[in-house]
């Protein structure tokens, strides 16, 4: 080769090719132009589909919010009616009771229906989950006891205990629902 057709070459290899098809009437322009708008059309409807499922699961915790605050709402207006319902038959028993004793001359008899209609109360509220609290010879517990008063303890081993409840506790479900009302021993 001479020494032209060297720098002949060495300027095609240099400079772009104008034949070559990417360069052709702008061709390689416009197709980045629709590429990019199409991305965009893609892009901006992820967003709307993304918008609208944000929406609707916002919409969907609205709704769970309400439906929780109503069944809490109706729960707490009927929270007592299964313990009421329990209760109308002993009610009932009480209100016999009652009229028995105007006229009733039997005192036994008397005693013996008080404790019946006693008894079938305290059976039903345990049915339900009420517990009475052990506290007489306990240790005193500010958790669980009211000291009402302190008095000398008659022994040195009741000494911190309690040494009568004037008021029992109860837990309803092992959960404290009253406290017991007692006198500690000093």
């Amino acid at each position: 080769m001479h020494q032209e057709d060297i720098n002949n070459t060495e300027n095609e290899n240099s400079m772009p090719d104008i034949n070559a098809d990417e360069n052709m009437s702008g061709t390689s322009h416009m197709n980045n132009d629709l590429d990019e708008s199409g991305e965009l059309e893609k892009k901006d409807q992820e967003i709307n589909e993304l918008r609208d499922k944000y929406l609707r699961l916002q919409a969907e915790f609205d709704n769970f919010r309400r439906r929780t605050a109503k069944e809490k709402l109706e729960l707490t207006q009927t929270a007592g009616k299964d313990v009421i319902i329990s209760m109308l038959d002993i009610l009932d028993d009480s209100e016999r009771a009652a009229k028995n004793m105007e006229t009733a001359t039997d005192l036994s008899a008397i005693k013996d229906g008080s404790m019946l209609v006693f008894n079938k109360l305290k059976n039903s509220l345990v049915a339900k989950g009420l517990k009475e609290m052990e506290s007489l010879h306990q240790p005193f517990d500010a958790d669980l006891h009211d000291a009402i008063t302190e008095i000398p303890a008659p022994t040195p081993d009741l000494q911190g205990k309690v040494l009568d409840v004037l008021q029992k506790g109860y837990y309803l479900n092992d959960k404290l629902i009253r406290h017991a009302k007692v006198v500690v021993g000093k």
